[in-house]
This record gives C-alpha cells, sequence and structure tokens, in this order.
C-alpha cells in the first residue's frame, strides 16, 4: 500500500529527475519488466501501439524523446493516490497538461504506467 507521504516523495523525486535529464534516477522506480503507454510512443513511431515493455525499451525512447525536446521540464501540480497507485498531475512538453498513471508492486516499484495528454 502507498501511503500519502510515499505518493509526494515519489512524486517529487520523479518530477525532479526528469527535470535533471537523469534516466537512471527516473528509471530506479521502475521494475525491470515495467510497461508503457503513451501516445508520444505511437507519434514518435516507436510502437504501433503506443506500448513499451522492459527498462532498456523503454529507456530508448526516453533518449530519443529527450534528444526531441532537449529544453524538457515538468511542472507539478497535484499528486493523487488510492491504494497501490499514484496519479500525478503536471505540466508536459510544449506545456501541455498531463496525468501520468503509475501502478506499484509490493516492493513499491511501479510495474506499470500510462501517459494522459491534452
Amino acid at each position: 500500500m502507498i501511503s500519502r507521504e510515499q505518493a509526494l516523495q515519489f512524486a517529487n523525486e520523479w518530477v525532479a529527475a526528469w527535470n535533471a535529464h537523469d534516466l537512471d534516477a527516473v528509471l530506479a522506480h521502475y521494475t525491470g519488466d515495467f510497461e508503457m503507454s503513451s501516445p508520444f510512443i505511437l507519434q514518435m513511431g516507436i510502437s504501433p501501439d503506443g506500448r513499451l515493455k522492459g527498462k532498456q525499451n523503454v529507456r530508448n525512447y526516453w533518449e530519443k524523446a529527450l534528444a526531441k525536446y532537449s529544453d524538457l521540464h515538468f511542472e507539478l501540480h497535484e499528486v493523487l493516490s488510492c491504494m497501490n497507485t499514484v496519479i500525478i498531475y503536471y505540466t508536459s512538453v510544449n506545456g501541455k497538461k498531463a496525468a501520468e498513471f503509475f501502478a506499484f508492486d509490493e516492493n513499491g516499484k511501479v510495474f506499470q504506467a500510462m501517459g494522459h495528454y491534452n
């Protein structure tokens, strides 16, 4: 179970790691075989269904995304939490509003993530 304090800590660490462009720090929050879904994966032609599985595949995608959006900076607005899930509402690239859904395993690592954008 994710406590409110753990949810807030995760969100702040996640945003700080992205703002530092530190993929190792971002990926430290995930299981080795986590699954990621995002319309950006589809738009960038990385995967036809907008999904990737595994840290290395997601790392490759995020490296391309950081190269494309070299001025990437996230602004955290809200952190919502439930039993084993967290949703982070933030401003993403190009001023897009984003809500990222994270499902956590029993070890407190993310095994599934889904990005939602306006």
